[in-house]
């Protein structure tokens, strides 16, 4: 009997089957959860900055810049005058290295640390320092644009302080994560610093708070709302980054005084807390308004090109839209328009107010157009007769050029091809003249001489125009075919 090729006497059984598949799965359960925990691991060394934390030195740290006077109380002066000076300037360059030898930087940590660990103490002196440093500084400021010539000038750099926004607000809170990052690693990371005094901006909004003063009261209230922005949220991720690395609480003897203290703080820190989070609220709202309304222009308005658009106006407060038209505007499309805002999550509440111009209306500017058209082809008849005109003017001159140069010439040389010449030959030449000049020396015989007229460039060395001049006239005398040469200088 032959045998079969195929043996499946010992085929494994369906129970088999699945212990191996559960074994399987266990090992794949296995292989995963080492995989998550290496990667958690991994983050975990990488982002976790609390084994670098020096607290007691980044607490004497903080508390050594935050006293305000001597040698600080002229830096900020300095400071203010340099930054001033870059706004009315333009320069931005001039108002980043204001912004490097800025001291102001000290109060806010103060601030933000003694909230952190329950400083009452370093909380006054903080509050107190920061104050008479805002006061000194518009100060400064004010006294400058108020009596330095031509300061009342609005730049760009200044009005870019008037006007904080979102952006401002995360500007302010994740350079103040960075400063405290910083401080607290051993060892401080001073290019970091840097960095943040020049990201937050503390200086120019208060430069620009001190022109408002001066000048304009609006741009004040403007510049010191980027200012406070700034200040809270630095003093706010000091908060944060403080308590997460678990820095000492300040202990005091007596209990009461410690819980009010805390209380007290904590109260502190809520009430500064109110108005930016307050602004960050209408930031982010405005914000949202505005990304709505320009998706909105580019998308329902701006890409029908049968539509004349030609500006338009978000008002946030009133929750209304102006649009302007340059031609008509038919009904259909207004509706059409109202329907489609609707779709704007944002802004669809928001009045829609459209505006067509009916004196511009298409057949308007048809018209226009033709008319438009036809003086453009009379101008350009009338130009092209200018242009005959010039031309038979151009033959007339070269005319009379050829007769006169053949009365006064000489042995049919050209005075317009002999001054070219002379230009080529000698680059240093800034004047040429030629005539013929009847002479006497007995005051019997008539002689004629060539007459040749020059100006040299002033720049010109005596030596080098000595050389020239005799090149000059053994060249004239060959083309001239004359010996008797005469140069007037």
């Amino acid at each position: 009997m032959e045998e079969s090729k195929f043996n499946f006497s010992e085929e494994e059984s369906p129970k088999n089957k699945e212990q191996t598949v559960e074994q399987s799965k266990q090992d794949v359960k296995k292989d995963a959860q080492g995989l998550f925990a290496s990667i958690s691991k991994f983050l975990h060394e990488l982002l976790d900055f609390r084994d670098d934390t020096d607290r007691q030195a980044t607490i004497a740290a903080i508390k050594a810049d935050i006293p305000f006077k001597g040698a600080t109380a002229w830096i900020l002066v300095c400071s203010i005058m340099v930054a001033s000076i870059g706004l009315n300037a333009d320069s931005t360059a001039v108002v980043i290295g204001a912004m490097l030898i800025s001291p102001l930087m000290g109060p806010i940590l103060g601030v933000g640390m003694s909230i952190a660990i329950n400083d009452i103490d370093t909380l006054k002196k903080s509050l107190i320092n920061l104050a008479t440093m805002i006061v000194l500084s518009l100060l400064t400021a004010f006294l400058f644009f108020k009596f330095f010539p031509t300061a009342d000038i609005m730049t760009n750099e200044l009005f870019g302080r008037t006007k904080p926004d979102l952006r401002d607000v995360f500007i302010a809170f994740f350079g103040g994560l960075a400063l405290i990052i910083a401080r607290t690693k051993k060892g401080t990371i001073a290019s970091v610093i840097f960095g943040v005094a020049i990201a937050t901006a503390l200086m120019p909004p208060l430069c620009t708070a001190g022109y408002g003063l001066a000048h304009h009261f609006d741009y004040f209230l403007g510049a010191m709302n980027l200012f406070v922005i700034n200040t809270i949220f630095i003093a706010l991720a000091t908060f944060i980054v403080l308590k997460l690395l678990r820095f000492p609480m300040l202990k005091y003897a007596n209990s009461k005084r410690r819980k009010r203290i805390a209380q007290l703080a904590s109260l502190t820190a809520i009430i500064v807390m109110i108005w930016p989070t307050i602004s960050f609220i209408d930031f982010y709202k405005e914000s949202g308004y505005k990304n709505d309304y320009n998706n909105f222009i580019k998308t329902e308005v701006e890409s029908n090109r049968e539509l004349w658009f030609q500006n338009g106006a978000l008002n946030s407060e009133i929750k209304k839209i102006t649009l302007y038209f340059n031609g008509e505007i038919a009904e259909a499309t207004e509706v059409d328009l109202k329907n489609e805002i609707k779709g704007y999550d944002k802004i669809k509440d928001f009045d829609l107010e459209i505006f067509g111009n009916k004196n511009r209306s298409f057949d308007k500017i048809s018209e226009a157009y033709d008319r438009a058209i036809r003086d453009l082809d009379n101008k350009d008849n009338i130009i092209a007769g200018l242009q005959k005109q010039i031309e038979e003017l151009e033959g007339n001159i070269t005319n009379l050029n050829q007769q006169l140069e053949s009365n006064n010439g000489s042995n049919g040389i050209s005075f317009t091809s002999l001054s070219r010449d002379a230009k080529v030959r000698f680059k240093d030449l800034e004047y040429f003249g030629y005539s013929k000049m009847l002479n006497s020396r007995d005051f019997i015989n008539i002689d004629t001489v060539s007459v040749i007229s020059l100006k040299w460039n002033k720049n010109l060395p005596d030596s080098t125009r000595i050389k020239r001049e005799k090149e000059l006239k053994t060249w004239l005398t060959k083309e001239l075919k004359q010996d008797s040469i005469l140069l007037l200088k």
